[in-house]
């Protein structure tokens, strides 16, 4: 069925940008929410942002005021992130909610392949 790829993951200094895109291959769909997360080495993966078909967003504490999640009318993903601190480096993953909270990782049934975002000086 459908498939997300993902792009835009690097290698950057502190205070930096970044803008990662998630793309749905195969054909398109709609759907309620996509999310955001990440998971750094030896931790569980977690919560980062999630956005409606709607357009109304929801954000981890950790990045409120420094990322920002969009869409476009294509169902294509893109998460912004300035400000970018040590903290942010890890395995990006964007993903389709399916039901649930959607601060959750069993909450989502699709899953794109990952891209390494690493901040370091």
């Amino acid at each position: 069925q459908v498939q997300l790829v993902e792009s835009g993951g690097g290698l950057v200094q502190p205070g930096a940008s970044l803008r990662l895109s998630c793309a749905a291959s195969g054909r398109t769909f709609r759907t309620d929410f996509m999310g955001w997360f990440r998971q750094a080495p030896g931790k569980e993966r977690g919560f980062v942002a999630a956005i409606s078909k709607y357009g109304s967003t929801y954000y981890a504490d950790s990045v409120k005021g420094r990322f920002t999640i969009s869409r476009d009318s294509a169902n294509t993903v893109y998460l912004q992130m300035n400000s970018l601190k040590p903290e942010d480096t890890a395995v990006y993953y964007c993903a389709n909610h399916d039901s649930g909270s959607v601060y959750y990782t069993r909450s989502y049934d699709i899953w794109g392949q990952g891209t390494q975002v690493t901040v370091s000086s």
